[in-house]
């Protein structure tokens, strides 16, 4: 399962918000409703946070086995 409980820490870390997120780089609502309650997003969408983060994808996702979770 892909989780993206790094996104968080990450989007701490780097001072950006959710808000931000949305007003100043157009980030959907149902964009970050998807992400809060992983699910699938598109790998565009993945590109467009790590260039708005400037980071790496292993800085969003994480990748729990099933039989880990």
């Amino acid at each position: 399962m892909i989780v993206f409980d790094p996104l968080w820490d990450t989007m701490k870390r780097k001072n950006i918000s959710q808000y931000a997120l949305i007003k100043e780089h157009g980030v959907s609502t149902g964009t970050l409703d998807a992400l809060r309650k992983n699910r699938s997003v598109t790998l565009h969408t993945v590109n467009e946070l790590c260039r708005i983060l400037q980071c790496d994808v292993s800085d969003i996702i994480r990748y729990i086995p099933e039989d880990e979770s």
